[in-house]
């Protein structure tokens, strides 16, 4: 369970202060599948930085189960985003020197995991991804929809309960971003908790509940919306 409780975030941009977030309160149960629109500028992606502890609010809290984390050190907000968090970027975010392999591996070195370990749980994502035969391609050899499926297996080596996608198919073509979105929706159907931000009104859609932001503050959340068919 993630609970947002009376959330606030402002940034100063060019010497004015900026609200990005306004008096938000907002909780998803495990395994909702949750898309975040709005305009540009709206705080879907700070409001998603927020929920992966990549940012802190100015005031109001957000719990992960039920523990407060907006005051937790540094050191503890990173365990809890390692161990529980994934995020999928519109860029990717691919280091170009390391393989497909070797960037799966990425989030498991930084945990501490031995070379064995990390790399056959990473071939065993690369598998389950249908890439195997695209272990050792660097980014740049790669297809948009290849390095997406790449970035998503680094976000789930992991093994995460929470996936945030930031636009996960703006950089892709239809056909690519369909076979993403797809994947993300088939993950959801495991147990992750899906949160998605997007401009695509079609993908946004797709999700079981969603979420408009103007402004910084939630102007629409349809609970009650039925999920639609994802076949």
């Amino acid at each position: 369970m993630i609970e947002l409780k009376g959330v606030n975030k402002s940034y100063l941009v060019g010497g004015q202060p900026l609200t990005a977030l306004q008096d938000i309160s907002l909780s998803f149960a495990d395994g909702e599948y949750v898309s975040v629109m709005g305009p540009s500028g709206s705080g879907k992606s700070t409001l998603l930085n927020m929920i992966g502890l990549l940012d802190r609010p100015d005031s109001g809290k957000l719990l992960i189960d039920g523990t407060e984390t907006q005051d937790l050190p540094e050191e503890d907000r990173a365990r809890l985003r390692r161990q529980q968090i994934g995020f999928i970027f519109q860029s990717f975010h691919l280091v170009s020197r390391l393989s497909a392999l070797e960037n799966i591996e990425l989030p498991l070195m930084f945990a501490g995991i031995s070379l064995k370990q990390r790399r056959q749980t990473a071939r065993g994502v690369l598998e389950d991804l249908g890439m195997a035969d695209w272990a050792a391609h660097l980014p740049k050899q790669l297809s948009g929809g290849q390095l997406q499926r790449v970035a998503i297996g680094r976000a789930l080596v992991s093994r995460p309960r929470i996936l945030l996608a930031d636009e996960p198919t703006g950089n892709l073509d239809q056909k690519s971003g369909l076979e993403v979105i797809n994947l993300l929706e088939k993950l959801n159907k495991t147990g992750i908790t899906l949160l998605v931000v997007t401009h695509d009104k079609n993908l946004g859609d797709r999700a079981q509940r969603g979420l408009q932001l103007v402004d910084g503050r939630v102007i629409s959340d349809n609970l009650d919306a039925l999920q639609v068919d994802r076949a």
